[in-house]
């Protein structure tokens, strides 16, 4: 396994368990992260909070039907996210990711989705 497929590895491994820590260990400290669904540049602590808000309302996150293609200054990695509000209503979105890496870690991240795959998490309002 290289260093970027252990990095990629250890990156989704750290979010599927809630581990926030590891997630920032793979982020270099001036990432940015950036999504489609709003076009705004995120900080490494404004997207560590941004998924520290959605691992609390998320149960039993995981990825699967995973693709990923690693090559010298990073990844492009697709897969299904799929989940649970507290209130049982099931979460399935595809999402891609593209990942630049330098020093072993993530210097930027760009996440597609259609945010309307996960409107439950919305619905479900504050605190579900």
């Amino acid at each position: 396994m290289t260093e970027m497929t252990e990095l990629a590895e250890r990156f989704c491994k750290g979010i599927e368990a809630g581990d926030i820590e590891v997630v920032k260990e793979c982020y270099s400290p001036d990432v940015v992260v950036w999504h489609n669904f709003d076009r705004r540049d995120q900080s490494r602590d404004e997207n560590l909070a941004s998924l520290a808000w959605f691992l609390d309302r998320v149960e039993a996150l995981r990825y699967e039907e995973v693709r990923r293609v690693v090559h010298a200054e990073g990844f492009v990695q697709q897969h299904i996210l799929r989940g649970r509000t507290p209130a049982g209503v099931e979460l399935e979105a595809p999402v891609c990711l593209v990942a630049e890496v330098a020093g072993g870690r993530i210097t930027r991240l760009e996440e597609y989705l259609d945010s309307a795959q996960l409107a439950a998490l919305a619905a479900a309002g504050p605190g579900a």
